[in-house]
């Protein structure tokens, strides 16, 4: 559910997550650091161990808002994962001795960046889970592929759609109207926490393009531009959530917990994670994640939430996933 660009990437190579995502040039993070492959005997756990790893906590991620809204008010939750989330990148950057962006025009992209990429995202899929099961925020999380396809025909003028990624976008939107269940009239659907679900997902790639055309080439590392933006994601709802919220009678164990899981975890550790998978195994094979995050959101509400799910539910998120697959392809260089 998140995520972060990296300047030079086209939004379809995005992973559309729940947390911003690092990472190095070619793949999803705000960054623009060039380093080469570490080496595998560097690495504590295998890279196998570590992708799963970090589907797991993407995946759990929408269950962890749900919970984390049963305690406190959205944009409390979302506070609360951004101050948990930045203070492990803070953390990591202290321990890497990263040098923070510089200069005033860096800190305002990163200001813009931060309101599309995490402040907007995270409050509407938190507001969103107010009133649809978390497997349904998941599977829209899922889409943001198909708003990016769409987004770059219109602003990226060197990304040319192709025949392959065009019937992508149709067949992706066609598994979107399968999981809403469009031939019976969207019958139970609750339209207004479906459409913050979908805005979410469209924010990501909006904020993808925007980081991509303005923060191309600023010098800063990707670990460093990442945790900058969450600090200034962080500054927004510090901003913002006095004046919706008041403060909360208590402090519920399990929802507290949650949301210090969703942000230490599902947006600091993630982070972390997926900046190693793309230095290591490079950001397509690192990107692979997205298709295991709505099957992971999936399992998790049926499993632990006891939410309800029809069959069109796992059929429509089926062909939404092979639709973004479609739209991420690119043509074989003879």
């Amino acid at each position: 559910m998140s995520a972060t660009a990296a300047p030079g990437t086209t939004p379809s190579e995005e992973s559309p997550v729940p947390a911003p995502a690092p990472v190095l040039p070619t793949s999803t993070a705000t960054g623009t650091a060039s380093s080469a492959p570490a080496p595998a005997a560097r690495r504590a756990l295998d890279w196998r161990i570590r992708f799963g790893a970090l589907s797991l906590i993407w995946g759990f991620s929408f269950l962890l808002i749900k919970v984390g809204t049963e305690g406190y008010a959205p944009f409390q939750v979302t506070l609360g994962r951004l101050v948990a989330g930045t203070a492990v990148l803070v953390a990591a950057i202290a321990v890497r001795r990263e040098r923070l962006p510089r200069g005033a025009r860096t800190w305002g992209h990163l200001t813009v960046a931060a309101f599309f990429l995490n402040a907007l995202p995270f409050s509407l899929f938190a507001y969103a889970e107010l009133s649809i099961p978390s497997t349904l925020a998941g599977i829209c999380n899922a889409t943001s592929p198909l708003w990016g396809m769409a987004l770059s025909l219109v602003a990226l003028s060197e990304d040319r759609p192709t025949r392959r990624r065009v019937a992508g976008l149709g067949l992706g939107f066609l598994g979107v109207l399968t999981v809403l269940g469009a031939w019976q009239g969207f019958s139970g659907l609750d339209f207004g926490g479906t459409a913050m679900a979908l805005l979410a997902s469209l924010s990501y790639p909006i904020g993808w393009i925007y980081v991509r055309r303005t923060l191309a080439g600023s010098g800063s590392s990707t670990l460093a531009l990442t945790g900058s933006q969450l600090f200034l994601g962080t500054v927004q709802l510090a901003v913002v959530t006095p004046l919706f919220t008041s403060a909360p009678d208590g402090f519920p164990l399990l929802p507290t917990l949650a949301v210090f899981a969703l942000g230490a975890l599902g947006t600091g550790l993630a982070v972390l994670l997926q900046y190693g998978l793309v230095e290591e195994v490079g950001p397509t094979t690192a990107q692979m994640v997205t298709y295991f995050i709505p099957v992971i959101a999936t399992a998790a509400g049926v499993a632990l939430l006891g939410e309800r799910l029809s069959w069109n539910t796992p059929v429509g998120a089926l062909v939404v996933l092979a639709g973004a697959a479609l739209t991420q392809s690119r043509a074989r260089s003879r």
